[in-house]
């Protein structure tokens, strides 16, 4: 029977791994795809764009399409299974890729933000690999799951941009299509991955609860912990990730300076995905979602001590590393808070908040440091931080909420 049938899937227990492994690599492709596009659309914008007000829009294009796509996503999955969600998700990027590539060869801004928008919608399809890994891994090796999917980002920190430098040299004429041509085999590649993966399938009709109401689920302090963790460190991340370079530029260093501090920021969020699993089962979710809060405090402080190569460079890694301890710990901590039946809702409502957020983190970053400068910025950015990690301790006291 088909994955989207009303029985479930069930792979043998040996398959497991597997899966987790292939759906690690599959989110390893995802964000080389991200890392590339991160950077070439800005300086694709500078040359197409009929404004320099309209320079970041493709970069926005690409985060509007990942936002509308975190609700129909898992709803769609609901109805045709994860594994056929993300043969659609893959294929819409391919659209994405193909169109922002005759997009450039024609040199027309607007095509090239409709593929940008394409690709975000695809990119948002593949946010729920670690969901889809949380299922496949045995019981109560879910962190553990999690954090291999996660850890994917390792292999795209390297290839990710490599490849947005090589490409360059594929087209003389058009020097950033054969980003584009990369982006199509990357995804090319995710589908043939895909095709060796089995994936259980939970179905509603097998639960004989009645799904609660969405406002029920939301209200619970598990689902408050997790979602207040996933926007606040993800949105901060990315907020400071993408002024760090425009503040290390008007300091005086190059190009290359801030590319190298942005690699090392993105190791520093996937390296420690290798073992963020195991201390999340040791020591607990929020005991974990507190102590990456701690390190972004630690971020701050460092780049509100000085802005040296080093102060950047080591900010930059706790910021990382920070934004792993308190995501992965939300992604785990949120399974606690639905059941069977409520899967696909609760999951849509989490990833529509977070990447909510992180959307407008994206379209207010560069305004923020241009306006308010850097030092400003830290400042404000503490105080979220820190009204973040006080819920969390003081929900932690209730007794709905299990350690």
């Amino acid at each position: 029977m088909s994955e989207s049938g009303s029985s479930p899937i069930v792979p043998p227990a040996s398959a497991f791994n597997a899966n987790v492994v292939l759906l690690s690599l599959c989110q390893a492709l995802l964000g080389t795809g991200n890392i590339l596009l991160i950077s070439v659309n800005a300086l694709i914008g500078k040359e197409l764009a009929p404004s320099v007000a309209l320079i970041t829009l493709p970069m926005a294009m690409q985060f509007v399409g990942l936002m509308v796509a975190t609700i129909p996503a898992s709803l769609i999955m609901q109805r045709i299974g994860r594994k056929n969600g993300f043969y659609l998700g893959n294929l819409i990027g391919l659209l994405g890729a193909a169109c922002s590539g005759i997009a450039l060869v024609e040199a027309s801004f607007w095509g090239f933000n409709l593929g940008t928008f394409l690709l975000g919608i695809g990119i948002g399809f593949g946010m729920l690999y670690r969901f889809a890994a949380i299922e496949a891994a045995p019981a109560g090796q879910q962190s553990r799951a999690i954090s291999l999917v996660m850890a994917g980002g390792v292999l795209a920190a390297v290839l990710g941009p490599n490849l947005a430098i090589h490409s360059r040299a594929w087209f003389t004429d058009t020097p950033f299509l054969g980003a584009f041509i990369g982006l199509f085999g990357l995804y090319c590649l995710a589908l043939v991955l895909l095709r060796s993966v089995r994936l259980a399938v939970v179905s509603a009709n097998l639960s004989d609860e009645q799904p609660r109401p969405l406002g029920t689920i939301v209200r619970q302090p598990v689902f408050v912990m997790a979602v207040v963790a996933g926007m606040v460190s993800y949105a901060v991340m990315n907020l400071l990730m993408s002024a760090t370079p425009l503040a290390m530029i008007r300091q005086g260093f190059s190009f290359s300076d801030a590319a190298q501090v942005i690699q090392w920021h993105v190791l520093g969020m996937f390296v420690p995905a290798f073992f963020t699993g195991h201390l999340v089962e040791r020591f607990g979710a929020p005991a974990m979602m507190l102590a990456g809060g701690a390190l972004m405090l630690l971020c701050m402080l460092v780049n509100l001590l000085g802005q040296s190569h080093w102060h950047f460079w080591l900010a930059l890694v706790l910021l990382g590393v920070g934004w792993c301890f308190m995501f992965i710990s939300a992604t785990s901590f949120l399974t606690r808070a639905y059941r069977p039946a409520e899967k696909a809702r609760t999951q849509a409502a989490n990833e529509f908040l977070v990447f909510s957020s992180v959307a407008l983190s994206a379209l207010g970053a560069g305004w923020l440091e241009a306006s308010l400068g850097w030092e400003l910025m830290n400042w404000l950015m503490l105080p979220v931080v820190l009204a973040a990690m006080l819920m969390i301790a003081c929900l932690t006291q209730y007794r709905q909420v299990a350690v």
